[in-house]
């Protein structure tokens, strides 16, 4: 049975069952020597499954997504390294291969939570940081359809979502900085205009972990010369080509109608200093600038 034909609550009891075990063996368990972090609408489900599918890149157990360093850090490291394959399944690759093996996910939120960023660099020293970004109006305008058709957005109109966004968002982040156990709804899902900044977000990033063990990706050349992005990301993470995966595209929502023009300006005129720094990060201008 295709596990999206498997009823929900057996899910729960099934992933429950998975989670309680993988803490209890978590000592014997791999942790992540790279993460994907975003950004949200940017490709990352495209190219975890393309990375899933190396034959010694072993994924998280349940979900792509364990958000342990955004909203679940409270659950402790041995929840977070429950999630991963056991150190022995890891072994057995790397005898296979030669090579050895890793493990890794993918959260789009992490680019964006303000304590993220931080953890990682105190609980996964030596990660490597694999950032997608793509032409920020248009991830803003597909973030919209995404929060809409998930049931997080009641504003249907994209034009009025942005109008509502600094109310929505007022004093989030700081109260997030303050209280780390917090949970910000407007932060994770209604934030059109902010999660596209990526040129701040980069730059934390960059302090915390190092530029060195970062590798920024647009998704519009990801999805253009998908060969050839692979290949920069495997050698960012020193894994050998063994094959091409299949690249699809994965969680594409088409709209129903184009986005109007003056709303498209309006955003276009925002990112312009975002997009200027991101051109000194890339050392050339982003492919939707250029």
């Amino acid at each position: 049975m295709k596990s999206s034909h498997v009823p929900a609550p057996v899910k729960r009891v099934v992933h429950f069952g998975s989670r309680s075990y993988g803490r209890i063996t978590a000592p014997a368990r791999m942790l992540p020597s790279f993460l994907i972090c975003g950004g949200q609408r940017c490709g990352t489900t495209s190219l975890y499954r393309a990375l899933a599918a190396h034959p010694v890149v072993l994924k998280a157990v349940l979900h792509k997504g364990v958000h342990y360093f955004d909203t679940s850090y409270q659950r402790g490291m041995a929840w977070y390294r429950g999630h991963f394959p056991l150190q022995r399944t890891a072994d057995k690759v790397t005898e296979r291969h030669g090579v050895p093996a890793q493990t890794f996910e993918s959260s789009p939120y992490y680019m964006y939570h303000p304590h993220a960023v931080a953890r990682i660099a105190r609980d996964l020293p030596g990660v490597k940081l694999v950032t997608l970004v793509r032409d920020p109006v248009e991830r803003a305008y597909s973030q919209h359809a995404h929060e809409l058709a998930r049931g997080f957005e009641a504003e249907p109109s994209f034009a009025r979502a942005l109008a509502l966004e600094p109310g929505r968002l007022h004093g989030q982040e700081e109260r997030l900085v303050q209280d780390p156990t917090w949970y910000s709804f407007a932060h994770q899902h209604h934030a059109y205009r902010a999660r596209g900044e990526y040129a701040t977000y980069l730059s934390a990033m960059a302090n915390r972990i190092g530029r060195d063990r970062m590798l920024v990706v647009e998704s519009e050349r990801f999805f253009a010369t998908p060969e050839e992005v692979y290949d920069e990301v495997l050698a960012f993470l020193g894994l050998p080509n063994l094959g091409y995966p299949v690249f699809e595209r994965h969680n594409a929502r088409p709209r129903q109608s184009a986005m109007d023009e003056r709303t498209r300006r309006d955003l276009t005129a925002h990112f312009a200093a975002y997009d200027d720094r991101l051109t000194e990060w890339l050392g050339r201008p982003p492919v939707w600038r250029a």
